[in-house]
């Protein structure tokens, strides 16, 4: 595990809050961190629990598979009258019914067929491979509309922050113009355009308020609760030096691509199982049967044992057209792990440009702070001795506020840009984060299931305790 992607998390806050509460203290709300966020959002994520389901099923398509080589059993019971009618002499004499009873039990079981079986289960099981790294796509999606979630939450209380200091200055504005006014020095028009630009500031501030409750909504959506006390964003995450050795590692560990070369190598095994199912069969079947007639008082006993060979020769084209579809399939899946490596290198290369841009942005705009900052105090007071205008001051104050704004959006815009960049190497999830999560463990399903169990047998039994623990039944 790579600790450079670890996210700084409190483990004793649970702790010290119950000391407290067990006390009677007062509780201090804890602030809530970037890796709170995303432990809910791995808990509470139905789109994980649906991919779980999932993969469950991938699972028992090899039990499925691997019973095609096992004995079929079939117990078979049934009662039957019949009625004989017959003539003496051309009179009906008696009807005569007469009542039997038939309990019989078959088994069949295939012992060859020509290798299709096998290759049917070991194609089934690289579909649970391909299945496995879809969860941890899936996961690596929920983990990152976490982070964005938890970014633009932040991104509009500052700006909620930002709208109502704005809308204060621009009062006092409009009040020392007012004052100004009301003496002489300016004129209806510089109140007027202080009135104007308080008003915009003031409809600034009802959409800022609008966009902060659409991210408290989302963050409850994705992360299963509103948000409370938002802690600052960690430091960014250890990102590659540059976009070759981003790509090398993308290529190689995005659960994308290793979902496409398991596609890949199940739809080579289709094929050739498709092409092993030309070949003949060999089947071993067996019956006993027992037969009781009331009426007549008589049994009788049969059984039997047979060795079935079984060829194919003409089934109207549908097992050439098998084979065919069963290529297409392959050269479908081959030309789709190629789009998925061209995918993720290019995700890699568009999140380290996202991220050297909000970068340079962040640089830029502390510099373009601290001069409008400059820039407003001036005018402000220059305006008090009558060197300036109105105008000037309420552009001055614009200018200030447009910098700050653009610094919060470049701010979200740099942690989603480090996010982006680790889901594009396949590095981000909750085992390489160190999430205080327990994690899924996809492979303890299959365990259970791979060798096919019986409903009766003891490995049966286990599995249906894991499935109540799961609460699937």
């Amino acid at each position: 595990m790579n600790n450079c992607h670890r996210i700084p998390r409190s483990p004793a806050k649970a702790l010290i809050l119950a000391a407290a509460l067990s006390v009677g203290a007062p509780v201090v709300a804890w602030a809530e961190n970037l890796a709170d966020a995303l432990v809910g959002a791995y808990n509470t994520s139905n789109l994980l629990e649906q991919n779980r389901a999932l993969l469950r099923a991938a699972d028992e398509d090899v039990a499925i598979s691997m019973a095609a080589l096992r004995p079929v059993l079939d117990f078979v019971t049934n009662i039957s009258r019949s009625l004989n009618e017959t003539e003496i002499r051309g009179i009906p004499a008696t009807d005569r019914q007469v009542t039997a009873s038939t309990m019989s039990l078959s088994a069949s079981m295939l012992i060859w067929d020509n290798g299709r079986s096998n290759l049917n289960t070991q194609a089934a099981k690289e579909l649970v491979l391909a299945t496995r790294a879809a969860l941890l796509s899936i996961e690596q999606q929920v983990l990152l509309r976490g982070v964005a979630a938890y970014m633009n939450v932040l991104r509009a209380n500052e700006f909620v922050d930002l709208g109502q200091n704005n809308v204060r200055v621009l009062s006092q504005e409009l009040r020392a113009a007012q004052d100004r006014f009301d003496v002489g020095e300016v004129t209806r028009t510089d109140v007027a355009l202080a009135e104007s630009r308080l008003a915009e500031a003031r409809s600034n501030l009802a959409v800022a308020q609008g966009d902060q409750v659409n991210a408290q909504q989302e963050y409850l959506t994705v992360v299963g609760r509103l948000p409370g006390n938002l802690s600052p964003p960690p430091g960014l995450p250890a990102l590659p030096a540059n976009i070759d050795a981003g790509k090398a590692i993308a290529v190689r560990n995005h659960p994308d691509v290793i979902q496409a070369q398991h596609q890949v190598a199940a739809s080579e095994l289709t094929v050739m199982a498709q092409e092993a199912g030309l070949g003949p069969t060999v089947s071993v079947t067996g019956s006993l049967s027992i037969t009781e007639s009331r009426n007549d008082i008589s049994n009788s006993d049969s059984s039997s044992i047979g060795l079935n060979y079984n060829q194919r020769i003409y089934q109207g084209g549908a097992l050439a057209a098998g084979i065919r579809r069963a290529m297409a399939q392959r050269d479908a899946s081959r030309a789709s792990l190629l789009s998925a490596r061209d995918v993720v290198a290019q995700g890699v290369a568009t999140g380290l440009v996202r991220l050297r841009v909000a970068q340079a942005t962040l640089v830029a705009t502390d510099e373009r702070i601290r001069a409008a900052q400059v820039a407003f105090d001036g005018v402000r007071e220059e305006a008090t001795l009558g060197a300036r205008t109105t105008l000037d001051v309420l552009d001055a104050e614009q200018e200030l506020l447009d910098a700050r704004a653009r610094r919060i959006a470049a701010q979200t815009e740099l942690q989603i840009a480090a996010y982006q960049i680790l889901a594009a190497q396949g590095a981000l999830t909750a085992q390489n984060l160190n999430l205080a999560v327990q994690v899924y463990d996809p492979a303890a399903y299959y365990n259970q299931v791979k060798n096919a169990p019986a409903y009766l047998s003891q490995q049966g039994q286990q599995l249906d305790r894991v499935l109540k623990s799961l609460g699937k039944q």
